[in-house]
């Protein structure tokens, strides 16, 4: 079994591990105890944060550990609004943010502040303009993460950092993705942090406040705020993240090569697939693609029966049926998108694997899902297809049968009441070199059209 999905979750590192044992046994007593096995403990835990704050590159009394990532994002962004209320309550992100920042974002709004979102471009950065133009005298806060958990593509942290610094807003930094592979540049203001993205145990965040950060914590922060320290999991996620950094700098060029050949080789295997995030600027693990004509979901499964554990940011993995808001945000093709996230130590074997098996998967996917004859009338140049009540990827697949149906100059109109037809129908306009009308309400669904162009 080859396992894929490091951006999830990171395989716990063997450094961690020993490291959870040995605490496990040293520190199990309170921390805050001036006894023999509380000092003992204390020396464990103050160790822990020393580490990390030298892996981070703060002050060692600017980081405090918390019960999760999640936590450590919640916590940072509601203390900095809260320390800055008298400035305002304009809160800035990105269109392309992990969920914890943008659920605290519409929590935000529920509470009568005001959020602006940043957009991104096809390859899903931001540019740092967008971000000086979004500031307002009332902004109290802006957020960005420092690489996406979707595609992999890293954002200019720097140059956004020194916007808002000059505009004197905190930049809030969600590093989650990233801290494995070095530290967090330029002058930002807050960061977070999950040990489990780089291969220490789940249940482990940290956040940095920087000193002179206006800060007024809403709840409890730190490791103590819901009980007793989990001790021997902060000591093994400190561990690991010194551990991983040692190894990154070797294994990012190795894991850049093997995620190179999968961007490589992909679109010459398969047929009708593309490849999105940054070609250049992303992290060296995270490939992301989509295949046209493929349920999501599907297509996972099939890929588990092989032996490979991926992901995917297809609407149709979703409960809700509704796309990625990373992909959405980017404006490419959400349907059948996989997203491969190599952990430390992946053979290139098993990525040769990977690349063996996929045509097979895909084309097997497509074929168990055929194409149902769409309900068509022609008006002339025009033709109507009806795909009410179907969902992705047969509203698409529908267009693509019938689109040499009408003559270069011609309209398909495509009814569709499935949410991701509004992403997908220009996504394959644009792939396949069609042009994109628009839409228009319809009595049922939306109304999409495609004007045949070759």
């Amino acid at each position: 079994m080859s396992y894929f999905d490091a951006a999830s979750s990171a395989p716990l590192h063997p450094v961690a591990r020993q490291a959870l044992l040995a605490s496990l046994d040293e520190g199990w007593a309170d921390p805050s105890r001036l006894y023999r096995e509380g000092r003992r403990a204390r020396m464990l835990l103050d160790a822990a944060r020393e580490a990390a704050a030298e892996a981070v590159g703060c002050r060692v009394d600017e980081l405090r550990f918390t019960p999760s990532g999640t936590h450590a994002v919640h916590s940072g962004i509601a203390g900095a609004l809260a320390g800055r209320r008298r400035v305002g309550r304009h809160l800035i992100v990105s269109a392309v943010e992990h969920s914890s920042v943008l659920h605290s974002a519409e929590l935000h709004e529920k509470e009568g502040g005001s959020v602006t979102q940043v957009t991104v471009d096809r390859g899903g950065r931001v540019v740092p303009s967008g971000y000086a133009d979004a500031l307002r005298p009332d902004t109290a806060l802006a957020c960005l993460q420092s690489a996406n958990h979707e595609v992999g593509t890293e954002q200019p942290v720097a140059e956004v950092a020194e916007v808002c610094r000059a505009a004197g807003v905190p930049l809030l930094v969600d590093a989650a993705q990233s801290l494995a592979w070095g530290p967090v540049e330029g002058p930002w203001s807050l960061l977070a942090g999950s040990a489990h993205k780089w291969g220490g145990p789940a249940g482990v965040g940290l956040l940095v406040v920087r000193k002179g950060v206006r800060f007024a914590a809403q709840g409890p922060v730190d490791e103590r705020g819901y009980g007793f320290e989990n001790l021997p999991a902060i000591v093994a996620a400190a561990a690991s993240l010194r551990a991983v950094r040692a190894e990154a700098a070797q294994e990012a060029v190795r894991l850049r090569e093997l995620t190179e050949r999968i961007r490589a080789r992909v679109p010459e295997l398969v047929a009708d697939v593309e490849v999105v995030g940054d070609p250049e600027r992303r992290l060296p693990g995270i490939v992301t693609f989509s295949c046209l004509y493929v349920d999501g979901e599907t297509l996972l499964h099939e890929l588990d029966r092989e032996g490979f554990s991926v992901s995917s940011g297809s609407s149709c993995t979703s409960s809700t049926l509704t796309p990625s808001h990373v992909l959405k945000a980017m404006g490419v093709l959400s349907e059948g998108n996989v997203r491969v996230s190599l952990p430390a130590g992946t053979a290139a074997e098993d990525v040769e694997r990977f690349l063996a098996v996929l045509p097979g998967v895909v084309n097997g996917v497509r074929e168990k899902l055929g194409a149902p004859t769409p309900t068509a009338v022609v008006r002339a140049d025009e033709l109507l297809v009806d795909a009410l009540g179907k969902r992705c990827p047969i509203p698409v697949i529908e267009l693509a049968k019938v689109i040499g149906d009408v003559p270069v100059g011609g309209l398909v109109r495509v009814l569709s009441d499935d949410e991701a037809a509004r992403l997908d129908i220009p996504a394959w306009c644009e792939m396949r070199e069609q042009e994109y009308v628009g839409e228009e309400p319809a009595d049922k669904g939306t109304a999409y059209l495609v004007r045949r162009t070759s």
